[in-house]
């Protein structure tokens, strides 16, 4: 078996410089942005309602202000991951603000794109969780890049509460109406009969816990620190060492669900 220093090493590995573009949002254009079709009617509501309307107006006024928004596809979460294939969901804040970083997916970036801190803990519990767990990875070497796509592909709802940002400005989008939609979001996701785990990760995430647990149906909840630096490591449930992978994959396969090839 792989020690951990050396499975560590190998998540670890640069992958292969590219040059990143530096996708930035070109307007309120909502009707252009792909989203799989049963989470349309969510989309709809929302954007007929006086959040849509106020964030809609917000986000075009500060286009023309000639402000630099990320990300260009705000709702790519929607599109690779449709309602009725979500097993997991991930709550992140809000997207990256670096130029090139932020791809439309909680805690994913671009490939090419250099991992922020969060993210290179994420890929460190990972190894670590699956080196305890005895996980033998049909890649070993992966993940090759930054980009969570393969999650979301897999039923994984990388969902930030916040869906755009500034360059340089964290949270500058914050309660202008984005969490509206991604409340009702979760509420569609808490809807279905389907088991899901949420994996909440922060004090921020951790407000959905109340919610999660008032719903009907057979859903797990797993809580830890964000995976930050401030606070991976920190007590009362650091996020090193919280096996939330592993974790996720049992009470997926004892719910009759295909584990997520993390």
């Amino acid at each position: 078996m792989p020690t951990l220093k050396g499975l560590q090493a190998d998540f670890f590995q640069k992958p292969g410089q590219t040059d990143a573009v530096e996708a930035a949002l070109g307007g309120w254009n909502p009707e252009r942005w792909s989203v799989a079709p049963d989470w349309r009617p969510t989309l709809d509501h929302f954007l007929n309602s006086d959040a849509g309307r106020d964030l809609a107006q917000f986000i075009a006024q500060r286009v023309a202000d000639g402000a630099t928004i990320y990300p260009a596809e705000p709702l790519r979460a929607l599109a690779l991951t449709p309602l009725a294939s979500v097993r997991v969901v991930i709550l992140g804040q809000d997207p990256y603000h670096g130029p090139g970083q932020a791809e439309g997916l909680a805690f994913s970036v671009a490939p090419g794109v250099a991992r922020p801190p969060s993210l290179r803990n994420i890929f460190k519990e990972l190894a670590r969780d699956h080196l305890q767990a005895g996980v033998v990875s049909a890649e070993p070497s992966a993940p090759a890049n930054g980009s969570l796509q393969r999650w979301a592909r897999q039923g994984v709802l990388l969902l930030n509460t916040c869906l755009t940002v500034e360059q340089g400005q964290p949270a500058s989008h914050a309660n202008r109406g984005w969490e509206v939609l991604t409340d009702s979001i979760v509420r569609a996701v808490l809807k279905n009969t389907r088991p899901v785990v949420f994996m909440l990760w922060g004090a921020h995430a951790q407000k959905m816990a109340t919610t999660v647990r008032a719903a009907q149906g057979r859903h797990a909840v797993l809580c830890a620190n964000h995976p930050s630096p401030l606070s991976a490591l920190r007590p009362p449930q650091p996020f090193i060492g919280c096996g939330h992978f592993s974790q996720a994959n049992d009470f997926l396969q004892k719910s009759g669900e295909s584990a997520v090839d993390w």
